[in-house]
């Protein structure tokens, strides 16, 4: 760390957000971004009385930035689904306290993509290094037992690894274009009988008098965003205390003022006023990826969640060229409409030796059971497309 300065920053808005979005030698996706990140903290959404404490790192070599870690300090599991309660048990065991730890994700965004954001021409591997280095610093110091990055990119965690932090595959969905033209080329790839039955669904919908307009561009509005957060509240105070509900209306304003509106795709299930939306779900896209974000109806409709959240995304993503659509956390039902098991990557580093021993050895045998969970999920799902080999890691 000689040739380094590091800083750590409580608030996204001490770091240039040109600097910040320019930083990577790729471009980040949305959720990744200056606007997004400061949206959520700006709004409160993520803040400390919530449990997330920013606590970004940067890296400097003189007055020139050429490093950053987004990190939260978190005092619970919520909002990262990655369920890590078996690690917390194990603290209590061995009489530690699992609580502060830090996350590096985007919080509440189950994406695939967390890295640490490095200038071009750095050497990747060596600034990997010294980043992990001020952290583990931090943590001793501050009696922090864990750092954790989660939904990890998948070329940087070869480097993270290389830098000794320890693999934990889960498992996520995502629906992959086969060069579809048109929605009955990706029915094609189901057999019959779940041809059939995506087709009823379908149907149900449009026997409930609804269509689904997309709203996306210029045609966002403020009464876009309004509904959007209303059908989203209503949704999460159905389940109670379950609800999850993380984001604050300001969040919503806020991405609507500062976001590339052609990277917002509102899918509306509507009776012929988009105004009045029976339900709607929110999408985000890159143009190559669709990602499925959050939704919510005024009445239960059998399958209208079905049509919102996959079918009408798919058959939108298919006329775009978009090559995968992520859905979001969670759901088994998702494998039946397309939605093929894949591992996601998080990567971990311990603080307690025995902790870290303990883990790791834990490790090695229950990554090599999801990647056989993995398989055998995906060759019993009605939808045959080629699929890349999985590899088991070591």
């Amino acid at each position: 760390m000689s040739d380094f300065i590091a800083r750590w920053h409580t608030s996204i808005t001490e770091i240039n957000a040109t600097k910040w979005d320019q930083l990577s030698e790729q471009k980040l996706i949305p959720f990744f971004t200056w606007r997004w990140l400061n949206a959520l903290e700006s709004s409160e959404s993520v803040c400390q009385k919530r449990g997330w404490q920013p606590i970004h790192l940067s890296l400097w070599r003189k007055s020139s930035l050429i490093a950053i870690a987004p990190l939260y300090l978190k005092n619970h599991s919520y909002g990262e689904f990655i369920f890590d309660q078996i690690f917390a048990e194990l603290a209590t065991q061995l009489g530690q306290n699992y609580y502060p730890k830090l996350i590096g994700m985007s919080p509440f965004s189950p994406v695939e993509g967390y890295q640490f954001l490095i200038a071009p021409n750095e050497n990747k591997q060596a600034i990997t290094n010294a980043i992990m280095h001020e952290i583990d610093r931090f943590a001793l110091k501050n009696q922090i037992l864990s750092c954790n990055f989660l939904y990890v990119d998948s070329i940087w965690q070869t480097i993270a690894e290389k830098a000794g932090c320890a693999t934990w595959l889960n498992k996520q969905s995502r629906w992959t274009s086969c060069g579809e033209t048109n929605f009955s080329d990706y029915l094609a790839n189901f057999n019959s009988n779940q041809r059939r039955n995506i087709k009823r669904e379908r149907k149900s919908v449009k026997d409930a008098g609804l269509s689904i307009s997309v709203i996306t561009g210029q045609n966002i509005n403020q009464r876009t965003i309004e509904n959007m957060y209303e059908l989203y509240e209503k949704h999460c105070s159905k389940w109670g205390v379950w609800g999850s509900k993380y984001l604050s209306k300001k969040f919503f304003e806020t991405i609507f003022s500062s976001l590339d509106q052609n990277q917002m795709v509102f899918f509306n299930a509507n009776r012929g006023d988009t105004n009045k939306p029976v339900a709607m779900s929110f999408c985000i896209t890159n143009g190559d990826i669709l990602w499925g974000r959050y939704w919510g109806s005024h009445e239960e409709i059998d399958c209208l969640h079905f049509e919102n959240c996959y079918y009408s995304p798919i058959d939108w993503a298919i006329n775009k060229g978009i090559k995968f659509f992520d859905p979001g956390a969670g759901g088994s039902h998702k494998r039946r409409r397309g939605f093929l098991a894949k591992p996601n990557t998080s990567l971990h580093r311990w603080y307690n030796p025995t902790m870290d021993h303990l883990i790791r050895n834990w490790l090695t045998k229950v990554n090599k059971l999801m990647i056989h969970e993995i398989k055998a999920e995906n060759n019993e799902v009605p939808y045959k497309v080629d699929l890349p080999p999985l590899s088991i890691p070591e």
